[in-house]
């Protein structure tokens, strides 16, 4: 089996050596170069063997981590890049796979997982650190609880509401209009009325959308 050839790209030699040891401790990972700018690693693909991955920081000299990725996947598609760095935000990590990232990483992470991110990423698949994917499940939580318990930008009145709650209550038109001193007529109006509004096709619909959007408990 080839090992697989790494280049670290980083501005900090402290920091590319220390990657370089951890490295090292896997027999199927060999790196082949280092670079402290994005200059640098595109001169060393003009002038060496390509690697399968590079390994850089965001945050680069004259060329930026996402500057050189978009090069790299125009002009050496079959290089990998995956991104080792400090920044945490959402819009950074959707852009690095927008633009064609193989994994994002934080410098936080552990040599386990950092070797087996590049494992996993050699072996075709993708790759976002465990601490962000945490956090990116949480976020998407919390959203979609928001959405879900935004108030209606639909308007009710009282009428249509104390109908919406007792249909949600399994009564039918009979039971609603003798609640409600109306004829079954009426009350079958106001069924057609809020199943038009709420665009739904039936009733069921009619009681998730008004427990969905808190116009009932």
């Amino acid at each position: 089996m080839d090992r697989i050839k790494v280049i670290i790209a980083d501005d900090h030699k402290l920091v590319r050596c220390g990657i370089k040891l951890l490295l090292a401790t896997d027999p199927n990972i060999s790196v082949i170069a280092e670079a402290g700018s994005g200059a640098q690693v595109l001169e060393i693909l003009k002038n060496n063997e390509l690697p399968d991955l590079i390994l850089t920081d965001l945050n680069m000299p004259d060329i930026s981590g996402m500057e050189l990725l978009k090069e790299i996947s125009v002009n050496v598609p079959a290089v990998g890049v995956v991104f080792l760095t400090m920044i945490e935000d959402d819009r950074f990590i959707t852009e690095a796979f927008n633009n064609g990232a193989e994994g994002y990483l934080t410098k936080d992470i552990g040599a386990e997982e950092l070797i087996f991110a590049i494992n996993h990423i050699h072996n075709g698949g993708k790759y976002i650190s465990a601490n962000l994917s945490h956090q990116l499940f949480i976020r998407q939580i919390q959203n979609v609880n928001t959405q879900v318990n935004e108030p209606s930008n639909l308007e009710f009145n009282s009428r249509e509401l104390e109908v919406l709650d007792l249909i949600a209550q399994g009564l039918t038109n009979s039971e609603m209009g003798e609640k409600l001193f109306l004829s079954k007529r009426t009350i079958e109006g106001h069924r057609r009325s809020l199943i038009g509004k709420v665009q739904c096709r039936n009733s069921a619909e009619l009681i998730k959308y008004a427990v969905t959007h808190g116009l009932i408990s």
